[in-house]
Order: C-alpha cells, then structure tokens, then sequence
C-alpha cells in the first residue's frame, strides 16, 4: 500500500499538475468563469444610458462612428433606448437592471467593471481572445496556463474542468485548449447528457482487482515505448490513463448532488438529476472544494440580434438565480475569498438597433467590442465596487478603460501569478497568455 501511494505521488509530479510555488503570494486558489457566450448587452443589465431615451430612433453622430467595423449593421442604424428598467441597489448603490433581480442582492459582493474593451469584433475570434489571448486558435487557454503555472490541488481529479450548458460555442474547443502547451493541461469537457465523462465507469464484469491489473499492463506497454521513442506525447497519454484510473473513486462522488441539502438545491434552482446553467455552478462549488484550480461555464445563446428583450429575459432567467447563489455559497462556506468568480462575455451590444427583414430580424443589438461590461467576485477583487465609465451613449469608454489582457493580468496576478513571467518557448519564441501587453488593474483589488 506505501508503494501504491508513493508511485501515485510520482506520477502526479511526473504529468506536470503537482502544485507548484506561485511567483508571490497568492489571494485566490481557484477560478469559475462563467463565460456568457453570444455577449450579453451591457446596456440591458449593466450600463443604464438615458440620453439613448432621447435620441432614439435617430442614427449616432458621426464623429462616434468613424473607423468603426460591425458584423450585420450599417453604420448610420437608428439608436435605440434601454428595454429594461433600472435601480440602485445594495449599500453601495450599484446600478442594474431589474432582468437580474437575484444579482442584486448581492451587489455588496461584486466589483462590476463598466469600461471593458476587447479586439475582436466576431463571435470566434472574441472568443477565443478573451479565454487565449489570441484571435486565432492554437492558443493555451487561462486554465491550462494557471495549471502548467500552478498545478493542482487534487491528484484525483482534472486542475482544469469545462460545461457547457447552451448552443454550440462560436470558439469551440479551442477556448480550453492547452494549445502548445502539453496535453495535460487541457480542459476536461464534462457533457450535458448521460454519464459526465465518458468510459469512466468500470464495467460491471470487471472487477477492481482485473482493474488495476489492466492499468499496470497499459503503463508497462506506454512506458516501454516511451524508451524507445523519447516522445512527450506518450507521457502525456501515460498521465492521463493514470488520472482517469484515480478519477474512477473521486469523480462519482464530486458529480453526486443526492447529499446537498434541498435548501442548496432551492438556493441555485438546480435539479440534480437535469443538466442546467444552475447545476453547473452547484458542481463548479463542489469541485474547488476539492481543489480544483480552473472550472470554465459556457452558456451560450446570448447573440441577441433580434429580439434582445426575449433574448435577455430567457438568459436571465436561465442564469442569475444560480450566478448569485454561487457568489452566495462561496461566501457561506468561507471558500469566496480565495475563488475568483468571472461573470461575462466576449463584447458588447450596439447603442443602435439592429432590423434586417431579410434575415427575419427586428429589435436586436450588433456586436460591439468598444465598450462592455462584465462583474467580478471575491478571490481579492473589492466588494460593492464599480469602476469604469462609458460615454452618455455607452458607445465608448471614457474612463478607466480594461482590456481583456489586462483581466488576464489581473485574474493571473490574483492568483500569485506575474504574467510576464509565465511563459512557454514554443516555436522560436516566448509566449505567454498576454502576449506581449497588459497591465494588473491595481485599483479592482482590495
């Protein structure tokens, strides 16, 4: 049994995600990003714009708009007004939109940043930028770069989980891929329907001892061909045939809801038995309280070119009950102070209305990477906090801009993390997940 634990030890060291010395000391362990995938409007949540009220029905002026590029509408499209009503909240007075009753009370606990800004205009490209640092694929993700950096808590389990709980991903798996960095430090995507994880389960003619016998056999043959070819792509595969061997005891367990309370369950809106936005985030808590160092939520379908009143009303319905709830029970279980919790998407919406009758498409709202906003929760980010400011119109920001690798920064800064220093050789050159800017945003953290 000793030489069991010491070889298991090994090999958890071997496949390169044993935790690892940050650079400093680190306010927060763990990550969930809850990525709404689509890119929700900031101007029916966030960013309350009277003066569009008032000139609603008329295009911008268009000083506003030149050197501007959108994906479906021209540029002189007419404004139109907010679709939702809003009110301050909380003791810090924070601002937002009667569409997210349950994110508001708990806006004591969030930092909203109002004044985000990305390079990328299209579904795939912002994507992939916000969760890569890069427009184009072949990119390590932000949790492959925290568990190369980092490593994991947990020998039993994946550093770096995934769910997906809508539409198809524009990005797809490129947005948790490790890229060039080794395959070990891939996401682990969990599926909505079925068994979580695929051939996991050991058959029911199988027994644990034929089990293990078979596992040693498969690493003896890896191993040995290892010899032969020195190729780091058999370590990877060695690594992960181990892993989903120790995941067999762990992973029933973390994905097993029978043993949350029925007040838990009510707190998130979560059915333990139907795969949801809600039962996503129940797991999420569940897995950084086994030490799991990056946990990814899509939930896609927030592309509200049409109808954005529907568009917003189905997707919040969909996921502010369980959003809130997690902040919640983070901070209940003592767990909210070292887990960061990311709430956002890929850009924002246009000030103007999108209608296009050939496409069967009337009261929407374009892609807009100028300006959007996005929240963010504990893991060292000030509570009751808002920051950034767009124009009258909410089409720029005209203070305290926040590019998305400065978020990289500031998300991998958190976590103990310098990202001028996390780097990979790979093709010639050193890359890291910033590429070659952004800044920590002091002023975010407490």
């Amino acid at each position: 049994m000793a030489l069991a634990s010491l070889c298991a030890e090994g090999a958890f060291a071997a496949q390169g995600t044993a935790p690892r010395v940050p650079h400093h000391k680190p306010r927060a362990k763990h990550v969930i990003h809850l990525f709404m995938a689509g890119a929700p409007s900031q101007l029916e949540l966030f960013d309350y714009k009277p003066g569009l009220i008032k000139i609603e029905g008329q295009p911008l002026p268009p000083s506003l708009l030149e050197n501007q590029r959108y994906a479906f509408i021209r540029k002189d499209a007419a404004v139109m007004a907010p679709q939702f009503r809003f009110a301050k909240h909380g003791k810090c007075g924070t601002e937002i939109s009667d569409a997210l009753p349950y994110l508001s009370k708990i806006v004591d606990d969030i930092t909203l940043v109002r004044s985000v800004k990305t390079d990328q205009f299209n579904h795939a490209p912002a994507q992939l930028f916000f969760n890569t640092g890069s427009g184009l694929p072949g990119r390590p993700s932000m949790g492959s770069w925290l568990t190369y950096g980092l490593g994991s808590e947990n020998k039993n389990l994946p550093g770096f989980m995934v769910f997906s709980t809508g539409a198809g991903i524009s990005g797809g798996a490129a947005n948790w891929s490790s890229g060039f960095l080794p395959t070990t430090h891939s996401g682990v995507r969990l599926r909505n329907q079925g068994e979580p994880m695929l051939n996991l389960s050991r058959p029911s003619d199988i027994s644990s001892t034929e089990d293990q016998a078979t596992a040693a056999a498969l690493r003896a043959m890896n191993a040995q061909r290892q010899r032969q070819e020195l190729d780091p792509a058999i370590d990877a595969r060695i690594s992960s045939y181990e892993l989903a061997y120790r995941m067999q005891t762990e992973a029933p367990d973390v994905m097993d809801l029978s043993k949350e309370s029925k007040e838990t369950l009510e707190m998130y809106g979560a059915d333990p038995k139907v795969p949801s936005f809600a039962r996503a985030c129940l797991l999420a808590r569940r897995m950084v309280e086994r030490g799991v160092r990056f946990i990814n939520i899509y939930h896609e379908g927030w592309d509200a070119h049409s109808d954005v009143v529907g568009n917003i009303t189905g997707n919040a319905r969909a996921t502010d009950k369980a959003s809130a709830a997690l902040v919640t029970d983070l901070k209940q279980r003592g767990l909210l102070d070292d887990t960061i919790v990311i709430w956002g998407g890929e850009f924002g919406r246009t000030p103007m209305v999108e209608s296009n009758k050939a496409l069967g498409r009337s009261q929407g709202r374009d892609h807009h990477p100028a300006a959007y906003s996005m929240w963010f929760a504990g893991g060292g980010f000030k509570q009751g906090f808002t920051f950034g400011e767009t124009d009258d119109l909410g089409f720029n920001v005209v203070k305290d801009p926040v590019h998305v690798h400065d978020i990289q920064a500031t998300i991998l800064h958190c976590l103990g993390i310098d990202h001028k220093r996390l780097t990979y050789r790979f093709a010639g050159r050193d890359y890291r997940l910033t590429d070659v800017h952004g800044q920590v945003v002091a002023s975010l953290l407490t």
